[in-house]
């Protein structure tokens, strides 16, 4: 399910949500959608599940429109943070009815994980915590091996244990059955791991489409002697700083050749990573 994005718009109102975003995302790969809150991550999930239609623009899945296209439609899956298909009496009737939209339905793979978190079937879904009302939605999703997935902030109900289990769930099911996969989400260390492309939103626009480890690669941190740091990292791209009396680490995002690193050593300096969850804070402004 290959997803071509062309100058998307979407506006409620004067608002506009998503501002001429063009994007392609190839299939077969788990892709991580990051973004602050307001930066149009549920917006434009809406959209490419066809939950909303957009201003302008197109939009494409599998090479055909999205809105109002059943044919497409029932090959996405959208789960939102309040899981799909909650108010549906019990656990078991809300597998009954997703059963009946998804065409990979995996009935078999959907008991194996009500099992494993612990979801009785005849358990009320209205009356359950949040934490079990997240753990039915990530069940249908995943069972529903639709060619398209994705899960915004879906599992954020959940406690630590579980989440952990969500993710090795995506792992291992991505493996036995490749499809695209994308992934909202606001705890980065935790699910990061398992992005294969980093797509970085801000204010409705396009800020990062890389790579993984491409878009990691980037980011340094050069630390030493506040002078040294100071003069080596002039002319580049300093995401910030932070000093502790004589000594500076600074956070450098770019392409980061040997020549520079052989400098870099050759005067004292101590080179290392950035954390993808720094990296972000950071191309986005260090906004809360």
């Amino acid at each position: 399910m290959r997803i071509e994005i062309e100058d998307l718009v979407l506006r409620y109102g004067d608002v506009t949500a998503i501002d001429g975003m063009t994007l392609t995302l190839e299939e077969g790969k788990i892709y991580g959608l990051l973004g602050r809150n307001g930066s149009g991550k549920t917006s434009l999930l809406s959209i490419l599940a066809a939950f909303r239609k957009q201003t302008s623009g197109r939009v494409r899945v599998g090479g055909k429109p999205v809105f109002e296209n059943g044919a497409i439609t029932r090959d996405i899956a959208l789960i939102r943070d309040t899981g799909e298909a909650v108010d549906i009496g019990t656990a078991e009737d809300a597998l009954y009815f997703a059963k009946g939209l998804r065409r990979n339905w995996d009935a078999d793979y959907a008991r194996s994980l009500m099992d494993l978190f612990d979801i009785n079937p005849k358990a009320n879904v209205k009356n359950m915590s949040k934490g079990r009302r997240s753990a039915m939605g990530i069940i249908v999703g995943l069972a529903s091996r639709a060619p398209l997935t994705m899960f915004d902030e879906s599992y954020l109900g959940m406690d630590a244990p579980s989440r952990q289990a969500f993710y090795d769930q995506v792992l291992a099911d991505y493996m036995a059955h490749p499809r695209t996969i994308i992934m909202s989400t606001h705890v980065i260390e935790e699910v990061g791991p398992l992005f294969e492309e980093i797509v970085i939103i801000d204010r409705g626009r396009l800020l990062v489409h890389e790579e993984s480890q491409t878009l990691l690669s980037k980011g340094v941190s050069v630390t030493g002697p506040t002078a040294l740091v100071d003069t080596f990292t002039a002319g580049l791209k300093v995401l910030g700083s932070r000093s502790l009396g004589p000594t500076t680490s600074a956070m450098v995002y770019g392409e980061f050749d040997e020549t520079q690193r052989r400098k870099a050593r050759e005067a004292g300096l101590e080179l290392g990573p950035i954390a993808l969850q720094d990296l972000f804070i950071h191309l986005t402004g260090g906004r809360t």
